[in-house]
């Protein structure tokens, strides 16, 4: 239980600090997802078949279609994030990224049937008023739109992954996360294909951080989240979830000297203290999905 814990805690570390990595390399967003989603989809597969693990998803091939949407869904919602680290900071593309488990809680009764309590209004409501302290006033005086809509879209885009990906009953754990990166590969190769026609290069100086992100941060990470959250009760994974977003925030503000206004800060509270309270008093959480 305790190597659980501390397998689970490093993960969340890990992929809080994706932004962090990602400052240093001097590549456009969708060559930085292009990267990450190879190297890492490579080595999970690696440590599966190291495992002797049996693939699964030939046979249950509807479920398997869900995880491929949930790919398409997570590359296209990297790419956003990744571009809204670089115009308007990791703090503020991290909290807004981090609104998507809320849009599912809010349209969970139309796609999953399921109750709408009052702690899923009230956390909700908590998101929404954290994003307009967030977001408003973010604009200064040259405000970067774009930047604004990339870090919204993403949480959208994560929203469409976690729902796909939920329909998914017998495609899971590791299996899952392969089939879902290397879904998320194949698609921002072809985004990058239509770009740029594959003329990918990586510099001497960038080389160490890609391989850091993809390696370190994507495959370590989620060998690291799927081998520990079914060892751990559910309750705990779901609060201790949210040491991602904070650790994102933090590392930001303390290792890139990136500043948030006091109002800002306050917008975050609202955002990942209404994320946790609906998540975790609204129902009995599920440890499916993830932030990666």
């Amino acid at each position: 239980m305790k190597q659980a814990y501390l397998k689970y805690i490093f993960a969340l570390l890990l992929f809080g600090s994706n932004g962090i990595v990602a400052s240093h390399i001097h590549l456009s967003s969708y060559e930085i997802v292009f990267w990450r989603t190879l190297i890492g989809s490579l080595l999970l597969m690696g440590i599966f078949f190291a495992a002797r693990q049996k693939i699964t998803f030939l046979q249950n091939k509807k479920d398997a279609l869900f995880v491929i949407l949930s790919g398409i869904a997570m590359g296209t919602s990297w790419m956003f994030l990744y571009e809204a680290y670089a115009r308007i900071g990791v703090s503020l593309a991290s909290l807004s990224y981090y609104c998507g488990p809320v849009i599912v809680m809010a349209l969970s009764p139309i796609l999953f049937k399921e109750k709408l309590t009052s702690c899923k209004i009230i956390g909700f409501l908590s998101v929404v008023l954290g994003i307009v302290l967030v977001n408003g006033t973010a604009t200064g005086e040259r405000p970067d739109t774009f930047g604004i809509f990339c870090g919204l879209m993403s949480a959208v885009m994560y929203a469409f992954m976690v729902t796909f990906n939920k329909k998914s009953k017998k495609v899971q754990g590791l299996e899952n996360s392969i089939l879902q990166l290397f879904t998320s590969f194949l698609t921002v190769a072809v985004f990058v294909g239509f770009k740029t026609g594959y003329r990918l290069s990586v510099s001497g100086a960038d080389f160490p951080w890609v391989m850091i992100l993809g390696l370190l941060n994507t495959g370590i990470g989620c060998y690291f989240y799927f081998s520990s959250i079914g060892k751990l009760p559910v309750q705990t994974v779901a609060i201790c979830g949210y040491l991602e977003p904070l650790s994102a925030v933090i590392f930001s503000m303390v290792l890139l000297g990136e500043t948030m206004l006091p109002i800002q800060l306050l917008g975050a509270v609202f955002i990942i203290g209404g994320a946790i309270f609906g998540e975790c008093w609204g129902k009995e959480s599920s440890p499916d999905t993830f932030f990666i």
